[in-house]
């Protein structure tokens, strides 16, 4: 008998208009909390080696400038990067994407300035999502995207980031939009199914994915042999680098039974 293939990793469809929101949610809620901050907090540290809180606020607006700047270019002629490639493609562009985010930063170091540039990335995504088809291509850094697929790429970016300021400063508590959460948390679930093919291990991410994933014996009925559970912001901190698996099953943040079920090989997916 020829050997069996391998399942393809299903390839989850999102609704433009409901990532719109929830892109333009996400970001309101940041911007609401930079304004809120004094020199001292944006001059703290954050987990992200030696950024500031002002590093990582300015890195923000860049993520999200990026649509408004890549629909005032002219449309590529087609789509280079499907939404799956992309969790892979973003360590290529690190050093670049880093080193674009300090030249920002010091261009805004005042609360002011920094304000008002959210202010203008804000105006200027709001009035270039009112009109552009989600069909629209992208030439992005990572590659030609639809601006539908690349959207769902900005939920990452504004949820794990959101994160990141939560952690660098006690009590901020920036809120996160539940389609921005279930969109990064989904995408990032397809993206380990990517990565790692399979049938023989179920990761549950309740309320929002469940995705099959590592080559072995495909589980068909009953309770799966090989079973992972967390929750989505510690599904996120482990697919980003943010937390590491050892740790999280020390804090027990993350459940983990059978053979197949240790998944710290295969994280984090992006970083």
């Amino acid at each position: 008998m020829p050997p069996a293939k391998k399942p393809k990793p299903r390839t989850r469809t999102y609704d433009p208009a409901k990532t719109r929101t929830a892109v333009l949610t996400q970001y309101a809620n940041i911007r609401t909390a930079v304004l809120t901050l004094t020199p001292a907090q944006l001059a703290l540290p954050t987990r992200l080696g030696d950024w500031t809180v002002r590093d990582l606020a300015a890195h923000v607006t860049m993520a999200v400038e990026t649509v408004s700047r890549n629909l005032d270019r002219d449309e590529p002629e087609k789509a280079e990067l499907a939404l799956l490639d992309w969790p892979f493609a973003t360590a290529a562009r690190a050093a670049d994407i880093a080193g674009g985010t300090r030249e920002l930063a010091a261009a805004h170091p005042d609360p002011d300035s920094l304000n008002a540039l959210y202010a203008l990335t804000e105006q200027r995504l709001t009035q270039r999502l009112a009109t552009a088809p989600g069909t629209r291509r992208l030439g992005t850094r990572t590659g030609a995207m639809t601006l539908a697929d690349y959207l769902v790429t900005r939920t990452v970016e504004l949820v794990v980031h959101t994160d990141d300021l939560n952690a660098a400063i006690l009590g901020l508590d920036i809120p996160y939009d539940r389609q921005a959460l279930a969109t990064c948390t989904r995408l990032l679930a397809d993206t380990l199914a990517a990565k790692a093919p399979g049938g023989s291990t179920e990761v549950r991410i309740p309320p929002y994915a469940v995705v099959q994933c590592v080559e072995g014996p495909r589980h068909t009925r009953g309770t799966p042999p090989n079973v992972v559970e967390t929750d989505p912001l510690t599904w996120i901190r482990l697919a980003t680098g943010r937390v590491q698996w050892a740790d999280a099953l020390d804090d027990a943040q993350v459940s983990a039974s059978g053979e197949r079920a240790d998944l710290g090989g295969l994280l984090p997916l992006m970083a």
